[in-house]
């Protein structure tokens, strides 16, 4: 054929192609305005946390045995514990637990392997300060207890929104945040 007869064709066919494109994302565009939006107003509204969310330790200063167990699992070498041997009931006492949250990965394996259970991972995510020396929690700081989700006027707020429909019973039942 004529070079300008191809040309003709060769431009009518990309044309084509670019308006069935911009169509199509027209589409995808347009399907996404009647989703609810996922995002939350974070200081004001609490996310809920998954089941299996690993977020701050909680430590039993009564149930360590001192056996450094979680020090020797830590890909980090994290947990700091302090000991001494009583020589009268041949045993360890634990003299002080510290982790510091800002080297912490999070990764769970203390609480995995530690043979009495003192360790375990709370729903407690908000763990910024301004001062990174704030983070290195000792055991005081990591044995303050979780605090229900009932008491908590953000989390509440979240719930009674009409965007999210969740059993609350249930939810309330299951779910704890922690609160230092």
């Amino acid at each position: 054929m004529f070079p300008m007869v191809t040309g003709f064709i060769n431009y009518g066919q990309q044309t084509i192609r670019a308006a069935r494109y911009i169509g199509q994302s027209f589409i995808i565009t347009l399907s996404h305005t009647n989703r609810l939006p996922v995002t939350i107003q974070y200081p004001y509204e609490k996310s809920i946390t998954s089941e299996r969310f690993r977020g701050r330790i909680h430590f039993e200063f009564d149930k360590c045995i001192a056996c450094e167990v979680c020090v020797r699992v830590c890909p980090i070498d994290l947990p700091v514990v302090d000991w001494r041997f009583e020589k009268d009931i041949k045993k360890k006492q634990l003299l002080n637990y510290s982790i510091d949250f800002g080297v912490c990965i999070f990764c769970g394996n203390c609480v995995e392997y530690c043979p009495t259970n003192c360790l375990s991972m709370t729903e407690e995510y908000e763990l910024s300060t301004y001062d990174r020396h704030e983070l290195n929690y000792n055991q005081i700081a990591l044995g303050r207890l979780p605090m229900s989700v009932i008491g908590d006027y953000t989390i509440q707020t979240v719930m009674n929104s009409t965007q999210i429909k969740i059993d609350k019973d249930k939810l309330l039942d299951s779910r704890t945040i922690t609160d230092y």
